[in-house]
């Protein structure tokens, strides 16, 4: 994968970060709170594709999945002065669910790009990442309301892509993507509760469903 760059076209942000161009930076200084960010990503089409692009690809083409939307909301999370942090949620024969998260007065909260309503914005009130994740669970469900969370990951500090220049690069981002998908996951629960859990009420699946792009929803096996 081709990730080098030449540091003479590149200007520096001033959070230290290389690659922006002064017509992004003005853009990414309209954000002024982690709600502007998910107002922003609420606003903008949601994109079908499993490709995994940079924040810079999402402000040229005004759209993201969810990978994308994470790492685009870690991006202006870190203009804000936030680590760029992104948990990776798994789920059970739906699509897995990636957020930025952040923390205020030592509250975590986050911000989510998704095709379903109810998996977006949370504010920073929950004591713990778990906590957090839970908030989740009862409205993470497939379009046949099967609730399907199962596990989350630690958060992973997108810093340590920085060399690649994650934020601009027009390279696929997968490798972020596997990285996410090796570290450690914590199991919610047990097989046994799994097989207890009803399934999302009609009107709950279809708030949840509410402004979808159908191309991008996942087709559940039977």
């Amino acid at each position: 994968m081709g990730r080098k760059t030449k540091d003479s076209e590149k200007k520096k942000t001033t959070s230290g970060i290389k690659g922006w161009t002064d017509e992004e930076l003005n853009f990414l200084g309209k954000f002024r709170d982690p709600w502007s960010i998910q107002v922003y990503l609420d606003s903008i089409e949601y994109n079908p594709s499993y490709d995994c692009r940079s924040p810079r690809w999402v402000i040229k083409k005004n759209s993201a999945h969810c990978f994308d939307g994470a790492i685009f909301a870690a991006a202006v999370l870190r203009q804000m002065g936030h680590k760029p942090l992104i948990v990776d949620m798994r789920a059970e024969n739906d699509d897995d669910h990636v957020i930025a998260v952040f923390r205020k007065r030592n509250r975590i909260g986050a911000v989510a790009k998704s095709n379903f309503t109810s998996l977006r914005f949370r504010e920073p009130v929950y004591k713990s990442l778990r906590e957090l994740i839970m908030s989740y669970f009862d409205f993470f469900f497939n379009t046949d309301g099967f609730k399907s969370l199962r596990s989350y990951s630690l958060p992973l500090d997108l810093s340590q892509f920085n060399m690649w220049d994650w934020h601009t690069t027009d390279e696929d981002l997968q490798y972020i993507g596997d990285k996410l998908d090796a570290i450690r996951h914590y199991q919610l629960i047990s097989p046994a509760m799994a097989s207890d859990l009803s399934v999302a009420s009609k009107s709950m699946l279809m708030a949840g469903l509410l402004g979808s792009n159908e191309e991008g929803l996942f087709k559940p096996l039977k």
